[in-house]
């Protein structure tokens, strides 16, 4: 028996990881700086699998995630100009606007820069719409109402970037850290033992990171040095030479 058309079953195609790599470096063609290969790679594909995942919802943290993410761990990337080209391609891969990510994320950073942890919490758990805070408020919102919220860790980032906002000397100590994580978890009904591990593991790629650059800095140094104690060397064979 024939199938009419309203019986057949299209199947949609989903984006594959490879696809997504492929879309990443249509928009930024530059190579990557071998450093901040692996910075990029795994950022690239995390985004990808909750970008295909059907409980997935971004959300302000989540934006804020990302971009914190992004430019604490890709600090000191070189040459410079091509930071902006490769935060856009990550979007642009999963068919985002870079431009939301960082509005979004640049509002809710100044909301939490005139509030206390406390009062950080409070809003986060029932956000209150004024003409700034409008365009996340809603999505926030709704966390705690979706029963099949996707927890990631960039939500877990940006999370812990607004707290750190907010008061970063009291975020700096751990038990303080884990009450208001473990508040905000249970305002918003998410794994607060998961977002503390999240944000532990983080905390500690960021240390990575700067021992790693404060290295690379010494041996740039070493390597000026020498290359200023040859130079005077150089020059005297020179002259040695054009004398003879």
């Amino acid at each position: 028996m024939n199938e009419t058309a309203s019986e057949k079953t299209v199947e949609k195609h989903v984006r594959t990881v490879s696809d997504t790599k492929r879309a990443f470096y249509s928009y930024h063609a530059r190579p990557i700086n071998s450093v901040y290969r692996r910075v990029v790679e795994e950022l690239l594909v995390e985004m990808h699998l909750l970008s295909v995942n059907a409980d997935f919802q971004s959300d302000p943290i989540y934006y804020l995630g990302v971009v914190t993410s992004f430019e604490r761990l890709m600090q000191g990337y070189r040459p410079e100009k091509d930071k902006e080209s490769i935060f856009n391609a990550l979007c642009q891969s999963i068919g985002d606007d870079p431009q939301v990510y960082r509005k979004q994320a640049g509002s809710l950073l100044t909301l939490a820069q005139n509030k206390s942890p406390e009062e950080l919490i409070a809003w986060l758990s029932n956000p209150t719409v004024t003409e700034d805070t409008e365009s996340i408020a809603e999505p926030i919102r709704k966390i705690a109402q979706n029963s099949h919220f996707k927890y990631s860790r960039l939500f877990a980032i940006g999370s812990y970037t607004l707290f750190e906002e907010a008061d970063a000397e009291l975020f700096k100590q751990e038990d303080k850290r884990n009450e208001i994580i473990n508040l905000l978890a249970e305002n918003l009904h998410l794994p607060g033992e998961k977002m503390k591990k999240d944000i532990d593991f983080y905390r500690s790629s960021l240390e990575k990171m700067d021992q790693l650059l404060s290295v690379l800095e010494d041996v740039l140094q070493a390597s000026r040095k020498q290359k200023e104690k040859q130079s005077p060397q150089k020059e005297q064979a020179e002259q040695l030479e054009i004398d003879n």
